[in-house]
């Protein structure tokens, strides 16, 4: 099993490599956005999709990779992932309040995986001033969690083993983050 980890060339990437060298039992590289192609994430079975800065079009064409390699490769993708995911399959984002540094409560409303041995609510640490549009959501894109505000915070995709989470597991912020982790790595 090999895992890439995508760094959009945010400084939470590198609490998201502190977070596999504790938890991934396998072989993992940190890939710069715009240091590989679709061929090359082909050669992993895990794709780790980081957060960054700005919009998932403006880097390396994010939503475009995500369709390439849906189905062949799993993803999970935090945040700026996240969003690329939604988009990647037709969903819209919108812009909302700044949260930055806010802690918020995460509701799981489908059961996921992603969440197995943790109740809800889960503390959750959101950095971001998108969402995605849950009215723009196709079929195919289930929603698995909303913040206590009622927004889209997690989402698989019905088909294949992918998901997206808005928020952030490795920050101090989401103190079972790490298990939300574990858990992806395990599916």
């Amino acid at each position: 099993m090999r895992l890439a980890l995508i760094d959009n060339y945010d400084s939470f990437t590198w609490n998201l490599v502190e977070v596999l060298r504790q938890e991934c039992p396998y072989e993992w590289n940190l890939l710069p956005n715009d240091g590989f192609d679709a061929d090359d994430i082909l050669r992993y079975d895990k794709i780790l999709i980081s957060p960054g800065p700005g919009l998932p079009a403006e880097w390396h064409n994010l939503p475009n990779l995500v369709r390439d390699i849906a189905g062949r490769v799993d993803i999970l993708g935090v945040c700026l992932g996240h969003q690329a995911i939604a988009e990647a399959f037709g969903a819209r984002l919108c812009q909302v309040g700044v949260f930055h540094g806010i802690q918020s409560e995460l509701i799981v409303v489908e059961n996921d995986r992603l969440f197995d041995g943790l109740s809800s609510p889960i503390l959750i640490g959101r950095y971001h001033s998108w969402v995605v549009d849950e009215s723009s959501l196709p079929q195919h894109l289930i929603i698995t969690a909303r913040s206590d505000d009622g927004l889209v915070m997690a989402i698989r995709h019905r088909d294949y083993n992918i998901r997206g989470i808005q928020f952030h597991p490795e920050s101090y912020m989401t103190p079972l983050g790490n298990q939300i982790i574990r858990n992806w790595l395990l599916l």
